[in-house]
């Protein structure tokens, strides 16, 4: 079991923690504050920061150990997520009490683009994202917390799947479980964070890719679409076939959706 899922879960996977939804949590004062600022201070100046981060990484070739692992550190104790496949994000759509779906703040903070991917959830009457500060996105504070229903909730996460999103949850003040993003490699700070600078702010899947040699046609599909470069191939009797690299692989399922010949199936990690 993971450090995440031993502090938070209590001897289980740590999402599957009925304390992690519990209504106290959503009133925390702290938290109330935090979210408050979150727009701000975690998103705006999160990739301002990165932007110099990445020049440093680039200048040194890695981080210096205590800068990593403080923004590790703080992202576990904040705002900290894990990827989750699509069937995993249905069992937590729909314990929610309610759901908006809300304006991508990383694809607004880049390109003031809005991306309607993300959803607040709430597992109490007391949503937390009442506190969010809407002008960030340029609105009126009732503005752009666009309500919707669990299960067209799920059926927008499956389009945004078929166009290559990654689903991920998110503690607003960690364990309070709060968020649903589904984007890409080339949009969330998160991600690019991942790839950029080789900090982990976000955890793996409890599952992983694994392939059917023998169902494999090796087209190549599987790929285009993995945004974590965890599948490569290999040659036998004139064939290819895909490899799946399971410490790069995050277990977000995009490369199955891709396989035409289903030779690709999520296996507990």
């Amino acid at each position: 079991m993971c450090e995440f899922c031993s502090q938070h879960g209590d001897g289980k996977v740590w999402y599957k923690n009925a304390k992690n939804y519990s209504q106290d949590l959503a009133s925390d004062i702290q938290r109330r504050k935090y979210i408050e600022q979150f727009l701000d201070t975690t998103i705006k100046d999160g990739f301002a920061t990165l932007g110099r981060l990445e020049t440093l990484f680039q200048r040194r070739g890695r981080l210096p150990d205590a800068i990593k692992k403080g923004m590790e550190e703080q992202a576990k104790r904040e705002h900290y997520g894990q990827v989750l496949p699509i069937e995993e994000i249905r069992e937590l759509v729909m314990k929610a009490a309610t759901i908006v779906r809300m304006p991508c703040a990383c694809r607004w903070t880049i390109s003031r683009t809005e991306a309607r991917c993300c959803y607040g959830v709430s597992f109490s009457p007391d949503a937390w994202y009442k506190d969010l500060d809407m002008s960030y996105f340029g609105k009126a504070s009732d503005e752009g917390l666009e309500t919707v229903a669990r299960e067209d909730a799920i059926r927008q996460m499956e389009q945004l799947e078929e166009k290559g999103a990654v689903h991920t949850i998110w503690t607003m003040m960690t364990p309070f479980i709060g968020a649903i993003c589904n984007c890409t490699l080339h949009d969330c700070i998160a991600m690019k964070t991942l790839s950029g600078i080789k900090v982990d702010t976000m955890a793996r899947a409890e599952c992983v890719a694994a392939v059917d040699e023998k169902a494999c046609t090796g087209c190549g599909l599987c790929r285009e679409k993995c945004q974590f470069d965890a599948i490569s191939y290999t040659q036998a009797s004139g064939s290819f076939r895909a490899v799946i690299d399971r410490e790069k692989c995050y277990g977000c399922g995009l490369c199955r959706t891709a396989c035409a010949a289903e030779a690709i199936t999520l296996v507990q990690r």
